[in-house]
């Protein structure tokens, strides 16, 4: 489905629906069609927020996951955001926790599916391959359990993104800084609820990354989706959307 994207004030959103807010953060590699699903399931009940992370536009030097943090920030008190759920997948996950630490007060709940920020297993310090278009191929199937789910329009994608040398020193830099800034230390300081939705078949971020991040986080709770890998939302959304939708719920009933 085709949502509208809406371009103000140098930000790039998807915003619809009506009511309390579902704000999204995408991953490194991920666009907001990743969240397809979600906007479609929640919009009727509320108002389901996906920004444009500026992973390609920043300054090389502040190329890292507290700028992206910083950058959410700015986009909120633009928008006048408050009582928020926040929902990331992978560098979404890890923004997302960077976030609610330096703002506490205007997130509520939090929602990680394969976050990033204790451990990954992505593509390394480089992509030693990244003209053959098998060798992407073949990484981008390894994010799903199935990799059917890895169609030729999502590999063309992160092939044409890890081709443009200015987009891949980027993310490069925006791996390593993920891999400096790791959250252990920090998780349990996090008191608001949190709901973990992970892919048993997880290979990025396995499901050890999910068991430390709920021993850690003192308010949360775990629930695997099974034949699935790093990104539950797209790969088996019902699911994920059934797991949403009880948080959400459970969250409204406090």
């Amino acid at each position: 489905m085709d949502f509208v994207l809406k371009e103000e004030h140098g930000f790039s959103y998807i915003d619809e629906g009506e009511g309390e807010v579902l704000l999204l953060l995408h991953g490194l590699m991920g666009a907001l069609s990743n969240w397809d699903k979600v906007i479609e399931e929640f919009r009727g009940q509320y108002r389901v927020i996906i920004p444009i992370l500026p992973i390609y536009d920043l300054p090389l030097l502040t190329t890292g996951v507290k700028s992206m943090a910083k950058y959410v920030h700015k986009f909120v008190k633009y928008k006048k955001l408050t009582d928020i759920t926040l929902l990331g997948n992978s560098l979404g996950g890890h923004v997302g926790l960077i976030y609610v630490l330096s703002h506490p007060t205007l997130v509520k709940a939090l929602v990680l599916t394969g976050s990033s920020g204790l451990y990954e297993n992505a593509f390394g310090g480089s992509f030693p391959r990244r003209e053959s278009y098998d060798f992407v191929k073949e990484k981008v199937e390894y994010t799903f359990y199935d990799p059917a789910t890895a169609t030729k329009e999502l590999v063309d994608d992160v092939y044409q993104t890890i081709n443009d040398r200015h987009k891949v020193i980027r993310i490069l830099a925006m791996a390593k800084s993920a891999i400096r800034h790791n959250m252990n230390k920090d998780l349990h300081k996090i008191h608001i609820p949190v709901s973990l939705i992970w892919g048993r078949d997880d290979k990025i971020t396995p499901p050890e990354v999910a068991i430390e991040f709920n021993q850690q986080l003192p308010d949360s709770e775990l629930h695997w989706i099974e034949k699935c890998g790093h990104a539950p939302m797209m790969e088996q959304p019902d699911e994920f959307n059934k797991y949403l939708r009880l948080f959400l719920d459970k969250i409204k009933a406090k």
